[in-house]
């Protein structure tokens, strides 16, 4: 049986590229860029990599650059891209929760959730984390974004998702105060115009949280923004207006 976020990204490549959530690439890109110095040797691990639009601009810009995601649809999407873009990125199909790389890239990157916060338990998603964290060398840099629990306390879900949905309709939301987890009912088209509804998922965070987690790992200096979709910023205060969170680690020695 598929779980809500494999069916979701089944035949839904062209769909996900044209939602609100995906336009701001560029300056994403940009910003970590900034964060590692633009230091065009280093290799990256992209977890979660979807359709490949961060991946693909990371190669267009020198970087030598690996993509994984668990839904086939996306990876076949992104090798399409890549080809169009004329660009080299390894894309395979792989799970987060049970990747095997060991000490193999200077920078992990985990953008617009990436598969954590996604998983149905706490372990699996604590696993995702560890296996990137794993995954880079001493020293290396992570840096993701992870739904912020002081959003859901004081803000509806389900109007953040109907203003900023561009297909399909998000309703029901339940948060459960106990375990930081919004329940909803999200409805889509897929590529070829077929509704589906799903039973959502997905747990929120709060900044201690993460902090605690990342320290277990054995990361320091972590830092930890307010996170807007094509506006990462160093710097900017996370509160709770910020719908998502911007974290930045860097891999113990």
């Amino acid at each position: 049986m598929s779980h809500w976020y494999q069916t979701l990204f089944t035949n839904y490549a062209r769909t996900y590229d044209n939602e609100r959530f995906t336009q701001g690439t560029l300056q994403e890109v940009e910003f970590i860029e900034k964060m590692i110095a633009g230091d065009r040797t280093r290799t990256i691990l992209d977890i979660g990599c979807g359709t490949g639009r961060h991946a693909i601009e990371f190669a267009r810009r020198g970087y030598t650059v690996t993509g994984i995601d668990l839904s086939p649809s996306q990876i076949q999407r992104a090798r399409e891209k890549a080809d169009e873009a004329g660009v080299q990125v390894d894309f395979a199909v792989a799970d987060a929760r049970h990747l095997q790389y060991d000490e193999a890239f200077d920078v992990a990157i985990m953008l617009c959730e990436g598969g954590f916060s996604l998983m149905e338990t706490d372990e699996m998603n604590f696993a995702i984390l560890t296996n990137a964290v794993m995954a880079l060398k001493p020293r290396g840099v992570f840096i993701f974004t992870t739904l912020n629990a002081l959003y859901p306390l004081t803000h509806s879900t389900e109007q953040f998702m109907a203003e900023n949905i561009v297909e399909g309709q998000s309703s029901g939301h339940h948060f459960d105060f106990m375990t930081f987890r919004d329940h909803s009912a999200f409805s889509c088209a897929d590529d070829d115009g077929q509704m589906r509804t799903m039973a959502c998922n997905e747990r929120y965070y709060a900044p201690s949280e993460i902090t605690w987690m990342l320290k277990t790992l054995q990361c320091r200096n972590i830092r930890i923004w307010g996170c807007d979709c094509g506006d990462f910023q160093e710097n900017k205060p996370l509160t709770g207006d910020h719908f998502e969170m911007l974290v930045l680690a860097e891999k113990g020695w």
